[in-house]
């Protein structure tokens, strides 16, 4: 019974998105002590292994985004410790951070995703990749952290994708896909639906997720045909199951005009803050957020 765990929750953390993780785990953390559980909350910033066994949890709800929240490696420790956990485990999450291993993964198994060039110097660029915009974003960063689009290449464009390859040394240079911008969530072994966006910058940037300023409209159901939106849940719950994943994740996609569908991504630890995504489709699904977060940690184990 969950009501007689103690519960720990993990937010914080090492990562670029470590405010975004601190608001995810404060959002989860009133939850549950509305609830009335055992439930006690962590910053995760240094000596993880010290600091998890002095709170001496049954469970760990990881509310860490970012690298060392949702690579692996925090992952990896939870393993070592023994201690259930919430999420994906250590593969999935490694494979599902990894833009270039889960973008494999999709091209092999025949779900459509951006043609894509690993970017190590500026002669590796290749204007063609795109018709018209491409993308530039790191391989293994969340929340679109340094991702960007650019109409053409030249001098200006040159310029600002040098600067990000000296920061990250690895970049993805990716094909704009025109479309919707859909999200859908899979829930322990469940699709519970997809949700449209439309944001008023360029794209679903990470002001866009997290700055209510930035005036995000969000369409929930998406609005798009009965049978392509059943087949952006299918793709969702596809790619959730051939990466491993477990507890929920979020897929991110492009819809053509067409009807052709475009993974982005996989995310295996989104965000739960106010304006969140999964937390809306899961309302709309018939889950409140607190029973979104039980299904989680009942759902929470080791060996994942």
């Amino acid at each position: 019974m969950i009501n007689k765990k103690k519960i720990l929750i993990v937010l914080g953390g090492i990562s670029k998105e470590r405010e975004i993780s601190k608001q995810t785990g404060q959002a989860c953390f009133k939850a549950l002590l509305k609830e009335r559980l055992n439930v006690s909350k962590c910053d995760l910033k240094r000596n993880f292994k010290k600091t998890i066994r002095s709170y001496n949890p049954d469970i760990i709800l990881n509310c860490l985004h970012g690298k060392f929240g949702e690579d692996g490696k925090v992952q990896t420790i939870f393993e070592n410790l023994k201690i259930p956990y919430t999420h994906s485990g250590p593969k999935s999450s490694k494979i599902a951070m990894d833009k270039i291993l889960s973008k494999k993964i999709f091209n092999k198994n025949k779900i459509l995703t951006p043609n894509y060039k690993i970017i190590k110097k500026i002669n590796d660029l290749k204007n063609n990749i795109s018709l018209k915009k491409f993308v530039i974003k790191p391989i293994n960063e969340g929340s679109s952290v340094d991702v960007s689009i650019f109409d053409k290449l030249n001098e200006i464009s040159k310029k600002k994708i040098f600067s990000l390859i000296k920061k990250y040394k690895v970049l993805l240079q990716e094909e704009y896909i025109e479309g919707k911008e859909v999200q859908a969530a899979v829930l322990v072994k469940k699709s519970i639906g997809a949700i449209e966006i439309k944001p008023k910058r360029k794209f679903y940037d990470y002001k866009a997720k997290y700055n209510s300023k930035a005036k995000t409209r969000h369409i929930m159901p998406a609005n798009l045909k009965k049978n392509i939106y059943r087949k952006v849940n299918q793709i969702a719950f596809k790619a959730h199951k051939l990466i491993g994943c477990r507890g929920v994740t979020r897929s991110d996609f492009r819809v053509k005009p067409n009807g052709d569908i475009f993974i982005l991504e996989i995310n295996t630890q989104p965000g739960m803050t106010k304006l969140s995504l999964v937390p809306e489709i899961a309302q709309h699904y018939g889950l409140s957020f607190s029973e979104l977060l039980y299904r989680l940690l009942k759902d929470a184990s080791t060996k994942r």
